[in-house]
């Protein structure tokens, strides 16, 4: 109890003596025997209800025995199931559980991870993905005191993740070691690198990665096929010192569509794990063949980027013309790029207007803003004789195309005249301004359409140095060339604007989640959370179908698919209630990552128990581990003292007794004709 606290109790007592003093004693000549009775409960109940408004406490303490934790982490995964040793990795788990010593001197508790963490017992070795990394630094996150070890069962194989030997872990790592150790001479295909999409008649370049495992010289043949007819073939020798080939190849695009893909190399002589030896990928051949016309009255650096940005696309060419008033066949392009629009341009905006013609209008210093907002394009500019820098912001929310933040706030910012934009017609903004540092609301980059017309606007010059700037980032002008030639793809285009878009991938390995995607807009295209999607996949082969909803997220519709055989799928996304829908297919191949492991990983276990103070064991020599934990005086169980505040005072009771004191005082007094 505190000091402040009994000073407290004593100040009661005297304040309720000196009260009941004043009332019985002083003044009052006459003393019958009843006042001290009178004054005693009196006092009483005076204290007491000030006790109660001191609510004094005392503490009390109390110690606990608390156990270091020691987790036990059991690879889930399918390569356990495909090395055999599911039996004896359950056994020595229960081994571990059941042993007395090590319950007494540990809290024991169990864990499964594949691709990620989880609390269980049960165990059915069905992952399909190992994530050993960020189930290290999950159960780290967890056991926070230094003295919590932690053993890993596992074949140390991983499929995905971080590299988990380089993993910072603040507690001791003991990995016990299971599957086959035993070296066997192995080839694989490690990587098969290829371009989502190509275009027809067309290269495109397929990198390969190839590895061996093993002694002796040997001797392959790297193949790749399609509707089993071979297209690609190299011999291939490895050694074991040039264990490792890189190369790469140029397949021709011939059919429009989705085109699979076969990579194998052939099996080597005593070779036991040739499920690695093959791999499939597909390519989506588009026949786009698009003719692009840049008309400007100025030369300018932004021009020529334009032009390499969008012939980096075989498929596509560039006619620049300066000459505004020559006689161009308009019909022969796709896609007509106006650059600083001013009164030069009036008969070609007539023909455009007439035809109906795509175009893409790039706003400067030189632009005719006067001119520009009497065309009736859809949006106007309140523009000044005086310029702004504009640096870019991406919209997240943009839905008229897809298009990756390419490091658009690492532009440097584009150069027009200042004024404000209004839009008269529906429009949807790529990029927002940046002034200044301030973001705002007003459009850098919009798309209108209407009447089967699509219009882009780029209100600013100075294109060039986003190139440049891109270059600098990546080393590479790819990204800001592919930013460009989805502008271009998505104007040259003349197909209408779908209110409903689905993306999934053409290939999923066997038994891995397929995650596919939709986004609905309503008829202004915006988009609209409020439908209702399902989607129904048919295998091809089994004729079996599946229906599922779809779950709105993050302002896209999502949907996931397990479990699914190896085959050829097909499906449909409907919008219920509405006539929208849209068709699309894909391939389930019988590629199981978990059984591309020949042997455990022993070299990689070795180096985690190394870097986290730890030590590797085998599964046959476990009970090495057991002892060596009982051993470690770094284990012990630490006391921790508990302090409890507790109230000396029940008030319920308090509050009784103090009115029963009361009661009596009263009737007393009035017995004696005191009231």
């Amino acid at each position: 109890m505190q000091t402040t606290t009994i000073i407290y109790i004593i100040l009661a007592l005297l304040v309720s003596i000196v009260i009941s003093y004043l009332q019985y004693f002083y003044n009052n000549k006459s003393k019958p025997k009843v006042n001290i009775l009178l004054f005693s409960l009196k006092s009483i109940s005076i204290f007491i209800l000030l006790l109660l408004l001191i609510n004094p406490k005392i503490n009390t303490k109390t110690y606990k025995n608390e156990k270091p934790k020691l987790s036990i982490l059991v690879d889930n995964s399918k390569s356990i199931l495909y090395f055999k040793d599911n039996n004896n990795l359950e056994s020595i788990l229960s081994k571990f559980k059941s042993d007395e010593k090590l319950q007494s001197k540990f809290k024991i508790e169990t864990f499964l991870f594949d691709k990620r963490l989880k609390v269980s017992d049960s165990f059915d070795f069905k992952g399909n993905e190992t994530n050993i990394y960020q189930s290290l630094k999950s159960i780290n996150q967890i056991t926070k005191k230094e003295n919590s070890p932690i053993i890993v069962l596992s074949d140390g194989n991983q499929t995905i993740g971080n590299d988990y030997e380089f993993i910072n872990s603040k507690q001791k790592i003991y990995p016990v070691v299971f599957g086959d150790t035993t070296k066997y001479r192995d080839l694989k295909i490690s990587q098969v690198n290829v371009n989502k999409y190509s275009y027809i008649k067309n290269k495109f370049p397929v990198e390969v990665i190839l590895n061996y495992d093993g002694q002796e010289n040997v001797n392959s043949i790297f193949k790749i096929y399609s509707n089993g007819k071979i297209l690609f073939s190299k011999k291939i020798k490895f050694t074991k010192n040039n264990n490792s080939k890189i190369f790469t190849t140029n397949l021709t695009s011939i059919k429009e569509g989705i085109n699979y893909y076969t990579a194998s190399l052939d099996k080597i002589e005593n070779e036991k794990n040739i499920r690695n030896n093959r791999k499939n990928f597909s390519v989506e051949v588009i026949d786009e063949q698009s003719k692009v016309l840049i008309l400007s009255s100025i030369k300018h650096p932004d021009i020529g980027v334009l032009k390499k940005a969008i012939e980096s696309n075989k498929q596509r060419s560039v006619t620049i013309e300066y000459n505004i008033n020559k006689n161009i066949q308009f019909n022969d392009f796709q896609l007509i790029i106006l650059y600083n629009l001013n009164n030069k341009f009036k008969n070609t905006i007539s023909k455009i207007k007439a035809n109906n013609f795509n175009f893409l209008l790039i706003n400067g210093l030189n632009s005719d803003w006067n001119f520009i907002n009497n065309q009736q394009f859809g949006f106007s500019k309140k523009a000044i004789n005086q310029t702004e820098n504009y640096a870019p912001v991406l919209n997240n929310s943009f839905l008229t195309f897809l298009q990756k933040d390419i490091g658009f706030n690492e532009m440097p910012p584009l150069v027009d005249k200042f004024g404000e934009i209004t839009f008269s017609k529906d429009y949807q903004s790529l990029l927002f301004q940046n002034i200044n540092g301030l973001n705002t609301e007003q459009p850098l980059i919009s798309f209108l359409e209407e009447n089967n017309q699509k219009i882009g606007v780029i209100f600013g010059e100075g294109l060039w140095k986003w190139r440049a700037s891109n270059y600098l980032l990546n080393n590479s002008f790819t990204e800001f060339d592919q930013f460009i030639g989805n502008i271009v793809q998505y104007l040259s285009s003349q197909k209408k604007r779908a209110r409903l878009a689905v993306n999934s991938e053409n290939l999923y390995p066997s038994n891995s989640l397929v995650n596919i995607t939709a986004f609905y807009t309503d008829k202004n295209y915006k988009f609209d959370a409020r439908a209702a999607l399902e989607i129904i996949i048919t295998n091809k082969n089994t004729k079996k179908t599946t229906k599922l909803p779809f779950s709105l997220i993050n302002n896209t519709y999502q949907v996931s698919f397990e479990d699914l055989e190896s085959g050829d799928y097909t499906y449909v996304v409907s919008v219920l209630g509405q006539k929208v829908t849209k068709y699309g297919s894909f391939k389930i191949t019988d590629f199981e990552v978990e059984e591309q492991f020949t042997r455990a990983n022993v070299e990689k276990l070795q180096k985690l128990a190394n870097k986290t103070g730890g030590k590797l064991y085998h599964k046959n020599n476990h009970q090495q581990l057991i002892n060596d934990l009982l051993n470690d005086s770094s284990y012990f169980t630490t006391q921790k003292s508990i302090v409890k505040e507790q109230n000396l005072i029940n008030w319920k009771w308090i509050l009784f007794l103090v009115a029963i004191l009361f009661t009596s005082e009263w009737f007393i007094r009035k017995y004696f004709g005191k009231i």
